[in-house]
């Protein structure tokens, strides 16, 4: 099994989460990490203000009415502030702004990769997909798909497949309407927790999660991976890309730094204490494979029983 890091009981987090509990200075800290994504951002090309004022005049009840399932239930984890926003994911501001955000986080991942780090990281996650995975599959689900980032991608590298994304945050949803209708990408969208989809069973080949479980408490995560058991054909994979709790950056990281990254990432110690390896197989998965994908990211793929 995996063994981990220690991020959460050492002197340093601990100091980090007691001030983190103090609203005012959490909140000082939201400030700090979204303000250095904005100025990252700007400064590798990236045009964060100018993109939010171009989404503001687009009529987006248009696209929030073809994706949104008004009788769905929010689970308490995902009603809190997330990544610097106070109704976390659940905001325009936050959809105008992930992908943005993206290309921010993931500038640095690589030496002077600025605005291509955050590609680079995606093709990492596909490469490593295609040659350990030799099926062509014909389904594809994209847990947590955000804006659809993740999702146009998986259909460029599967362009024979039919893709299905599915996030809890019907603004995301709506800017990943508007990206595919502009980009004519054919993909289905569904407003839908990822731990009780409504799908049929054994309807996919891969079910693929980027950059989600991070964001997540053990529980759900774990039911997650047994509905990901459930919905994938027999030999179908589960393909995880996260952050990689065994990576040396992370034990590392500057008192500073961790604070305004545990300030926007309230589920980070639940992630980084789980036994992922272990999880999988308890859901009926065989022995996953992991693989680093960059220095601080992580593949896992597991193929289903």
């Amino acid at each position: 099994m995996t063994t981990t890091i220690n991020t959460t009981n050492t002197l340093t987090s601990r100091l980090v989460n007691g001030l983190l509990a103090i609203k005012p200075l959490a909140d000082f800290a939201k400030h700090q990490a979204r303000t250095m994504m904005i100025k990252r951002a700007e400064e590798i090309g990236v045009p964060w203000t100018k993109k939010v004022e171009e989404f503001r005049t687009i009529n987006w009840e248009t696209y929030l009415n073809q994706v949104q399932n008004r009788e769905l239930t929010y689970p308490d984890y995902y009603v809190c502030s997330f990544h610097a926003y106070e109704k976390g994911n659940l905001s325009w501001e936050a959809a105008w702004e992930v992908e943005s955000a993206a290309y921010a986080v993931h500038a640095k991942i690589w030496p002077d990769a600025g605005a291509k780090g955050d590609p680079k990281l995606r093709q990492s996650y596909h490469d490593i997909i295609k040659k350990q995975i030799t099926i062509q599959p014909q389904d594809i689900l994209d847990l947590g798909c955000s804006v659809g980032m993740s999702t146009i991608a998986l259909q460029e590298t599967y362009p024979q497949a039919q893709i299905t994304g599915i996030d809890l945050s019907p603004y995301f949803l709506a800017v990943a309407q508007y990206n595919s209708e502009q980009n004519h990408h054919h993909i289905t969208w569904k407003h839908s927790t990822a731990e009780a989809t409504g799908l049929p069973d054994k309807s996919f080949d891969i079910v693929s999660s980027f950059l989600m479980f991070h964001e997540l408490p053990q529980k759900p995560t774990t039911e997650i991976i047994k509905e990901a058991k459930r919905l994938l054909r027999p030999g179908g994979y589960l393909t995880i890309m996260d952050m990689n709790p065994q990576s040396e950056i992370y034990a590392q990281m500057p008192p500073y730094i961790l604070t305004l990254l545990k300030s926007t990432e309230p589920y980070l110690d639940e992630y980084f204490t789980l036994d992922i390896e272990k999880t999988i197989i308890e859901a009926g998965f065989h022995q996953p494979t992991i693989t680093p994908n960059s220095p601080r990211h992580r593949t896992i793929i597991a193929q289903a029983k």
